[in-house]
């Protein structure tokens, strides 16, 4: 089983923030910060109704992403921080403008129980201690749906109500 190293993805975020360092170093703690509430948030949007380990699972497909472009030299279309693969249009749905889950990732508060829960999941993710149950999948989908992207596909692991893929490019 593959752990979620965070820190070996060291590349720059949007607005110069790192996910990681390659020395083993701490990204600056505003920047750490960021990392969690939007992965959080991403987590809450996507998975709010799975139990922890489909959460988990969530926060891996980001990770992996993240570390896929790291060892693509940095960038990838799908971005290169937390923050870039969470916010990539059509990605994550729950950060599409029209999709009804933006104003609830928006407006949700740490008084909540089970944003609580999500944050607890990020900060494991973003301290790099959390371990990848899906086997390095970058992409899935809820398990009552077939995206043309799935077609001919096998899933590598099934989490909750979802399917995770780890050959999707």
């Amino acid at each position: 089983m593959k752990i979620c190293f965070l820190k070996e993805a060291a590349v720059a975020g949007p607005m110069g923030h790192l996910t990681g360092s390659p020395e083993g170093e701490a990204p600056p703690p505003d920047s750490a910060a960021s990392d969690v509430d939007v992965l959080a948030r991403t987590i809450y949007g996507e998975a709010r109704g799975e139990l922890v380990a489909g959460q988990e699972a969530v926060a891996c497909v980001i990770l992996n992403r993240v570390r896929r472009a790291r060892d693509r030299g940095g960038r990838y279309w799908w971005g290169s921080s937390i923050d870039e693969v969470c916010r990539r249009p059509w990605q994550f749905s729950c950060w599409n403008t029209d999709d009804p889950n933006r104003s609830k990732i928006e407006a949700v508060g740490k008084d909540n129980k089970t944003f609580k829960t999500c944050l607890r999941v990020a900060r494991r993710a973003v301290a790099g201690t959390l371990k990848d149950v899906t086997e390095g999948a970058t992409h899935y989908h809820a398990s009552s749906i077939n995206p043309p992207w799935a077609t001919r596909r096998g899933p590598c692991a099934e989490i909750g109500n979802h399917l995770f893929y780890n050959d999707i490019e």
